[in-house]
């Protein structure tokens, strides 16, 4: 809210959470990583709900909440294949409902952030 009300940009790192947001299940290097941090679980579920009611890959619902926000001025999003940017690209056109950004954001809980020590 801050930044909005100042008109300062926000350039979102790691939108789709280290990955989480954007595979449909565990992998190697999550577990390795320790990627799932308490409440993780449940936006994730979150996230696949409302994709799998539009029909669209989770990671394009994550990229388009993200955009929806008002400070927004680009996520920063790592790809491995096309259509992982395929999917980047076509997250600019999903317009979420009111309803889907509260499923989205009922589960979130602060908390400190990680991997900086």
């Amino acid at each position: 809210p801050y930044c909005a009300h100042e008109g300062i940009g926000v350039l979102a790192y790691s939108p789709l959470a280290r990955g989480q947001l954007a595979r449909s299940g565990s992998t190697a290097r999550a577990a390795a990583e320790g990627a799932t941090a308490t409440g993780d679980a449940a936006i994730v579920a979150a996230v696949r709900a409302v994709a799998a009611a539009r029909g669209v890959p989770p990671a394009r619902v994550a990229l388009a909440w993200v955009l929806g926000r008002p400070a927004v001025t680009a996520p920063i999003v790592g790809v491995n294949r096309p259509g992982q940017v395929d999917d980047a690209v076509a997250a600019v056109d999903l317009e979420l409902t009111a309803e889907e950004t509260d499923a989205l954001e009922a589960p979130y809980v602060p908390r400190e952030p990680y991997g900086f020590e």
